[in-house]
């Protein structure tokens, strides 16, 4: 402050827009005396086309003091002009007039958009005044429209944050949420109890491994034996290389949520200039978001282990293709692919059995997606393995299935379709309860669903015969379970019939019709797949 007490804004740029030289030159000392930058502009196109150059190079003036009779346009249309601009809309421009002005001439400035009015001449403190006056109205409103413009990025990568169906889509989502909040490339990482680290990046772009490896265990040692979430830099020189730009060493600024427990650890990191200083109400926006990411991240790093644990299960309880038993006169192909990572596992089996009449090979699906379903899957198929030590006709079988799960598990369904095959003769014989029929391919490229139906497990409904055909040694007979085509929205018939004209031009062989199914239909599937295909060997 001066000894006149006027107060200086150093840094502030001002626009003056006069056509009269001593005029304009006269503001500009006045104002350039309070600290201020001045650039000065002779008419209101110039003054366009110097806001639009600022603009692109991010400096624009911080106030614009605009002279109302100007040669080419009124210094209210150039008001406008500037509103109807969205980057330059809060620009706060102050009109001025060296003739007598009438109330009239005021409102159509504060109409027009302009924040003061001034006559001129005027003294020149009242000129500073009136200017800084502007510009502290306008950092004001600024200041609220930017945090609450933050507040909702905030709340919308919440939200997301929320709707993350797996560890890596969270680590991607709070990346991203990151990204927006601070303007900034960013990289998540999502550690849970076994360490190993889920990460997301924002932008997307080739992953660094190593660089991002080396980040994960800098991570995990700055959590240990610490919860809630907290806040550090990290220098270059211990932040690894390239994890937010490839080959660049920058200081990165972390905020570094753990969890009650201390067995989960969500990191947020953005890089930052040395000269930087902390701004308390980004760090809070950032710890708001890694807690709610943290939170989101415990029940799916949970799922995670329960979807590892009923993936084994029923890993270790399906044959292997090469452990398929050897079954005398019959070539079997099967395949298994679990759900993606993003749903729950099925419980979808296959089963290919030495029976007393010949072969019996089943597919089914136990009803629901969790531990449970497969491990019912599990007790389904050493029920159907039991029986047939003594039992081989299809429809009996599913009749025992049925009353097995009434009897342990009323409250579960499953389908399963069972085929009993003389390889002799090539007679099949199949029971079919609430499952997808067998598609039977003829050589020659037909290919057509045997008429089998029935019941699901689990109802205790009374089991229509055994549907018979018969195959001949070109044939092939194929058995799925839905996973492999259902997709919501579209009816399953509708599905069985792409499935089976995908399956009459399919090359000749098990392998390959496996093969081109899985590419046609097995992509990125929201349920488990199994398939089992044979033909007389």
């Amino acid at each position: 402050m001066d000894p006149s007490g006027t107060q200086h804004s150093p840094g502030t740029t001002v626009l003056v827009v006069d056509d009269v030289a001593a005029s304009r030159y006269a503001m500009g000392a006045v104002l350039q005396r309070a600290g201020h930058r001045v650039v000065p502009v002779a008419s209101g196109g110039e003054a366009l086309i110097e806001l639009d150059v600022r603009l692109r190079d991010g400096t624009l003036p911080d106030v614009a003091v605009v002279d109302v009779g100007l040669p080419d346009m009124s210094g209210f249309e150039l008001c406008r002009r500037v509103r109807a601009q969205p980057p330059m809309a809060a620009l706060p421009v102050v009109h001025f007039s060296a003739a007598a002005t009438a109330p009239g001439d005021r409102c159509r400035g504060l109409d027009a958009g302009g924040d003061a009015y001034l006559t001129v001449p005027a003294e020149p403190l009242e000129i500073q005044a009136v200017v800084r006056a502007a510009v502290r109205g306008a950092r004001r409103t600024t200041g609220a429209e930017t945090a609450v413009h933050r507040l909702t990025l905030l709340a919308e990568a919440v939200i997301t944050v929320q709707a993350a169906r797996c560890p890596r889509e969270l680590a991607t989502a709070a990346a991203d949420g990151t990204a927006r909040l601070t303007a900034a490339p960013a990289v998540v990482f999502v550690i849970g109890p076994d360490g190993e680290p889920y990460r997301g990046t924002a932008p997307d772009r080739p992953a660094g491994a190593d660089a991002h490896h080396a980040a994960a265990r800098l991570v995990t040692k700055l959590a240990e034996g610490r919860t809630g979430v907290h806040t550090t830099v990290v220098p270059a020189p211990l932040w690894p290389a390239g994890v937010f730009r490839a080959g660049v060493e920058e200081d990165a600024r972390l905020t570094v949520a753990t969890a009650q427990d201390g067995r989960t650890t969500v990191c947020l990191a953005t890089p930052v200039r040395r000269t930087a200083t902390s701004d308390p109400a980004d760090d809070a926006l950032r710890a708001r978001l890694a807690q709610a990411t943290v939170l989101a991240a415990e029940p799916l790093l949970m799922y995670q282990v329960e979807r590892h644990v009923a993936l084994t299960l029923q890993r270790s309880f399906l044959p292997r293709p090469h452990k398929l038993p050897h079954l005398p006169g019959v070539d079997i192909v099967v395949r298994y692919v679990p759900a993606s990572e993003q749903t729950e596992i099925g419980g979808d089996f296959y089963a290919a059995l030495r029976t007393r009449d010949g072969v019996l090979t089943a597919v089914g699906d136990v009803v629901g997606h969790s531990l449970d379903a497969a491990t019912v899957m599990v007790e389904i198929r050493h029920a159907l393995r039991a029986y047939c030590v003594d039992e081989s006709d299809p429809v009996v079988l599913a009749t025992r299935l049925d009353r097995m799960l009434q009897e342990y598990h009323p409250d579960v369904t499953a389908t399963v379709c069972l085929a009993l095959l003389d390889p002799a003769g090539g007679r099949v014989r199949i029971a079919n309860a609430g499952h997808i029929p067998p598609l039977i391919l003829r050589d020659g490229g037909g290919a057509r669903y045997a008429d089998a139906c029935g019941p699901l497990l689990g109802l205790g409904l009374e089991r229509p015969p055994a549907t018979e055909c018969r195959l001949h040694r070109t044939d092939r007979l194929l058995m799925v379970t839905d996973g492999l085509i259902e997709t919501r929205g579209i009816p399953l018939t509708t599905s069985m019939e792409q499935l089976r004209t995908a399956a009459a031009g399919a090359p000749a062989g098990l392998d390959s019709l496996c093969d081109v199914l899985l590419g046609c239909f097995g992509q990125d599937r929201e349920d488990d797949i199994a398939m089992l295909a044979l033909r007389l060997g």
